[in-house]
């Protein structure tokens, strides 16, 4: 009976064990859930929504570890960003830190911001007005942005929000991303600590890209708190689950 009961053990360590090992290769080197704690990329990603962000996209470096265990030098099979993607990374700052931007400069490129209008080497990027963007905060205070398309070199259109172009961060000086770098904008361009604070973020090395959002799985709306039949919170965003997320 004791012999019986120690290999019952064994075989539960070892599924445990196992499964462990299966979650950890699935989540460094296939797909990490990700969640949106702030409001720095709207309109695209709203807080309150989880997403999965491909590790391969990038190729891998010690930080598509968990607890960006030093076991990869550099960063290896490395398939660089495209302008327009939206990308987590581990801030410059504290790499324990994820942070989620949109990618707008890559090496050799020149950035600035003028009077909101952004500027990559040398051209002004286009955008449009696309009307008004309106989010209820988790105090029940109503926000109201003008939304516009922006349209990247390469043709990637997405939606930027901006409460003025006479932000601090709208008037930017010149910067020039250096080698094995990249400058990153969230798309609510008033309320986003991004490239633009070099004191900060700053230029975004390549070892810290963690990998690309691909598509949200759930979505929550933080603010609510009515419950649906069932128990079944009242706030889920139904229609953005399993939406894919567009460059």
């Amino acid at each position: 009976m004791a012999e019986k009961s120690s290999g019952g053990w064994r075989s539960i360590v070892r599924t445990v064990i196992a499964a462990g090992a299966i979650a950890f290769t699935f989540r460094s080197f296939a797909f990490e859930p990700f969640n949106i704690p702030s409001g720095s990329m709207l309109p695209t990603l709203l807080v309150g929504d989880y997403l999965f962000v491909s590790k391969y996209s990038y190729g891998y470096s010690r930080h598509s570890l968990p607890w960006s265990i030093p076991i990869i030098p550099g960063r290896i099979i490395f398939t660089p960003p495209e302008r327009g993607d939206i990308a987590v990374f581990r801030y410059p700052q504290d790499t324990s830190v994820d942070y989620i931007k949109r990618v707008v400069g890559l090496p050799g490129d020149t950035v600035q911001l003028k009077n909101g209008r952004l500027i990559l080497n040398g051209e002004m990027v286009p955008r449009t007005p696309a009307g008004i963007f309106q989010e209820q905060d988790e105090f029940n205070r109503v926000h109201r942005w003008k939304r516009y398309v922006e349209v990247l070199p390469g043709g990637v259109e997405h939606y930027i929000l901006e409460r003025s172009d006479n932000h601090p961060l709208d008037n930017t000086p010149v910067y020039t991303v250096p080698e094995g770098h990249f400058f990153a904008l969230g798309d609510n361009r008033d309320n986003s600590a991004d490239s633009r604070v070099m004191d900060q973020v700053g230029f975004i090395p390549m070892e810290n890209l963690v990998g690309r959002a691909e598509v949200m799985f759930f979505s929550i709306d933080t603010g609510s708190d009515n419950f649906g039949i069932y128990g079944i919170p009242g706030g889920i965003r139904w229609s953005r689950i399993f939406d894919r997320i567009s460059p």
